[in-house]
């Protein structure tokens, strides 16, 4: 999944043009260089090329997007206007066949209609540039005519195709009409969100509970194979289950339909989707919903499972959970982005959650495994399963412990081995834990993305600063870092008991003790980078992008990074030289980082040549410490678990397996023995998070869910940490210090747009809400602070 920091604002590309590169002086979690630089292929004539005939029905719009970027508004609107002569007719037949937006898997169907309304789009906003660029004294009549014209062709376009999508490549799908009418709203200075619902919560109310708790499966049938790839469960009692389990769980199929809220809903069932109503609060219906929903038994069974759990229905979500080990560990979802989630696996986690946080239950649930070979790639065709369901039965009496135990610390025994010189170094111990060391000092990284972007500024059109050099009032300070307030209730003025604080002092506050930078696009101010060491006692995590955005290749945007192309291999281990050589002697930097989800793909090919990226990224890690004096330790940053096995086998000079990983608010499940199984390395979390925006919930609710989402998610990396579980958690990044306006659409506004689904609080990604603290109504912005309760969460932990 998705993200997302500094990464995030570092993605080169434009909202509307995956070639667009804007690099113009961004925070280093926004993306950019000094200067605003657009290019398609080197050697290439980029006009020339833009003014060809397109081929296909797609290449309208992006070329016209390309023209209109480079001022060329004429030509811009002849390409847009081909595309609605060439292919209007039959995106109106299209149009008129739908009800609803179709699924992000179903667009393609629809092209067309896609292509022609992103024309219209594409038309309006050059109108509204053009507009823009004339000067109000002598072109006030012309600018006024064309502002209309856009207004009147947006409405159209609404109107014409409401449920018209586009494909962003930062990897999600935009609704037409909504930001349709968003530019509409800009345009008229009158912005535009689609309203914000609350949605009333009803839970489910059981008819039949079951008759057993735990169910003992024994009873009802045998276990076979267990602990192999042969393992099977086989009902020999499905009678006798079926009472066992109760209402909605494997078998029992009959038992919901004595149900009296089910009959009430029963004849109305067949028009809700099962996908919308799991978000929309009405756990009842949903309940009923998803008992007959047309989806694998697994993936069922495991959304009635969250329902059950969600409602309260704890002892019957156990029960389901552990259903799912029983009858379907092999089960398998996609996500969004196309990667394999496996549910038994899942559900193995969920089941020890919640079994830990709910010790009256008195349950225990011993030796359960699923291991997924081969399950590190896309292709599930490969995959084979290993199975033990485990054991799930309830305690003796005097054996149930009265809270939840904080477990003390196992003998990790003498150290094994030594990754590091000078003052940082990783432990290994002989019982396998890791511990990261400071000047001789265990220490758990506590970090954060840092990239107070100032409201209406954005990488799309060159208009976001390098936050590190930004001084707006001119005063000699840097605005962010030393100048930011907190706006304690929230009145989006600065009273006189609301002193200046400055963000590093915030910071320190909260207990964190290092940020994650990349010295690419940008050149970083190194006196801030001093300071904050100096004074706050902050490290930094500085970053090569290796490749990712073609960033350190000078690779062409549009083939991307190759990591067999020895000129762009070349091209990289210069750009690291140029980092390490810039800051190998500032006691600042704790760790080199190298690549940021290069196997996602994105202007590179590491998605395609695994392999090839990753035995790069080993010669990476070896030069940057052939240029180190401190050999500090060098952290991959890779996308979740994705080709875990193959940087295992090709990198074994990377001393920390670092991953981006958005999984919930139940921590980050397997990583931890996966990485230990696998690769047997330290394991950082370098980006997570969540925003504190929910369709559906109110502020407070979604303020509430992004502070115990951090809270899990920080409790887990505790608990893998040295002497703790898999005992190689070294610490994490939170995604991310403050909100960033820009990366919606417009950058003015705070945009609540869910960009794409996710295992979020409403299912769906908001990005422009994902900091511990907001920036209020943005008059204010850069310096105006909403601290969250999630800020005072970490407060709480990061200083205990």
């Amino acid at each position: 999944m998705m993200i997302r920091s500094q990464i995030k604002n570092i993605r080169c590309q434009n909202r509307f043009f995956f070639l667009t590169i804007f690099l113009s002086t961004l925070a280093p979690k926004a993306r950019p260089p000094k200067s605003l630089i657009y290019f398609l292929v080197a050697g290439f004539s980029l006009l020339s090329a833009l003014t060809v005939l397109a081929e296909s029905p797609s290449e309208y719009g992006k070329k016209a997007q390309i023209l209109r970027s480079q001022k060329e508004y004429e030509a811009a609107y002849k390409l847009c206007d081909e595309c609605i002569a060439n292919f209007s007719k039959e995106a109106d037949l299209i149009a008129a066949k739908l009800k609803d937006f179709p699924s992000d898997y179903e667009v393609d169907d629809y092209k067309v209609m896609n292509v022609v309304a992103f024309c219209y789009f594409t038309k309006a906003e050059t109108m509204r540039d053009q507009a823009e660029s004339l000067s109000a004294e002598e072109n006030l009549e012309r600018k006024q005519e064309l502002k209309d014209e856009a207004v009147r062709i947006l409405w159209d376009n609404i109107k014409k195709f409401p449920y018209a999508k586009h494909y962003d490549e930062h990897g999600w799908y935009y609704k037409i009409a909504h930001i349709s009418r968003k530019l509409i709203g800009e345009i008229l200075n009158e912005p535009w969100e689609p309203p914000h619902e609350v949605y009333e919560e009803k839970k489910v109310m059981l008819y039949d509970n079951g008759s057993e708790f735990p169910v003992d499966y024994k009873k009802y049938g045998e276990f076979k194979g267990l602990g192999t790839k042969d393992y099977a469960y086989k009902i020999n009692d499905p009678i006798g289950l079926a009472k066992a389990v109760g209402e909605g769980i494997y078998p029992n199929t009959t038992s919901v339909k004595f149900n009296p809220e089910y009959i009430k809903v029963k004849k109305y069932l067949f028009k809700i989707d099962h996908w919308k109503i799991i978000h929309q609060r009405d756990l009842s219906t949903a309940f009923y919903k998803w008992i007959q929903a047309p989806e694998s038994p697994g993936v069922r069974l495991f959304n009635i499972a969250q329902i059950l759990e969600q409602s309260d229905h704890t002892e019957h979500a156990i029960k389901a959970y552990y259903a799912i080990l029983v009858h379907y560990p092999r089960s398998y979802g996609w996500t969004y982005w196309h990667t394999p989630w496996y549910i038994g696996k899942v559900a193995k986690y969920r089941l020890e959650n919640i079994i830990k946080n709910n010790p009256h239950l008195g349950l225990a649930f011993e030796d359960a495994d699923i291991e997924v070979i081969n399950g590190y790639d896309n292709d599930i065709r490969n995959d084979q399963f290993i199975v033990n369901p485990g054991k799930l039965y309830k305690l003796k009496a005097k054996n149930i412990p009265s809270k939840i135990n904080n477990t003390i610390a196992r003998n990790k025994g003498e150290i094994k081995q030594v990754r590091g010189e000078e003052k940082i170094k990783l432990i290994q111990f002989q019982s396998g834990d890791w511990q990261l060391q400071v000047e001789g000092k265990p220490m758990i990284l506590k970090a954060l993305t840092y990239a107070p972007s100032r409201v209406g500024e954005s990488p799309h059109n060159g208009t976001l600063a390098n936050w590190s050099l930004q001084d707006t009032n001119n005063n000699g300070l840097i605005d962010a870092p030393y100048e930011s307030w907190v706006d304690k209730n929230k009145n989006n003025s600065q009273d006189s008991d609301e002193k200046t604080a400055g963000d590093l002092q915030l910071m320190k506050e909260m207990g964190v003790n290092a940020i994650r930078l990349y010295h690419q696009p940008v050149e970083l101010n190194k006196e801030i980078l001093r300071q904050m060491h100096q004074k706050y006692g902050i490290y930094i995590l500085l970053g090569d992008f290796l490749g990712k955005y073609t960033l350190g290749s000078d690779a062409e945007w549009e083939s991307g990074t190759d990591y067999d192309n020895e000129l762009h291999k070349q091209n990289m281990l210069k750009s690291l030289e140029k980092m390490v050589n810039e800051h190998k002697d500032e006691p600042y930097v704790l760790m080199w980082l190298i690549g940021n989800e290069n196997v996602y793909g994105l202007g590179c090919n590491a998605d395609k040549k695994p392999e090839s990226f990753f035995k790069f990224a080993n010669e990476a890690a070896l030069h940057i410490k052939s240029l180190d004096p401190q050999k500090r330790p060098v952290a991959i940053v890779s996308g979740d678990i994705l080709f875990l096995d193959i940087f295992a086998k090709n990198c074994p000079d990377v001393d920390v397996f670092g991953l981006n990983s958005y999984r919930g608010n139940y921590g980050f499940l397997d990583v931890w023995d996966e990485v230990k199984r696998v690769a047997d390395k330290p394991a950082l979390i370098t980006e997570y998070g969540v925003p504190a925006y929910s369709q559906g919930f109110t502020f407070e609710e979604a303020e509430n869910y992004q502070a115990e989402y951090h809270k899990a998610s920080w409790l887990n990396i505790m608990d893998n940490s040295c002497g703790f579980g898999a005992g190689n958690a070294i610490g994490g990044v939170v995604f991310e210090w403050m909100d960033e306006w820009w990366k919606a659409y417009n950058p003015s506004h705070h945009d609540r747009e869910g960009l794409f689904a996710g295992p979020f609080q409403d299912g769906y990604m908001h990005e422009e809400w994902l900091g511990l603290c907001g920036q209020g109504d943005g008059s204010k912005s850069p310096f105006l602070r909403q601290l969250r309760k999630s800020y005072f969460t970490y407060k709480g932990l990061w200083n205990d």
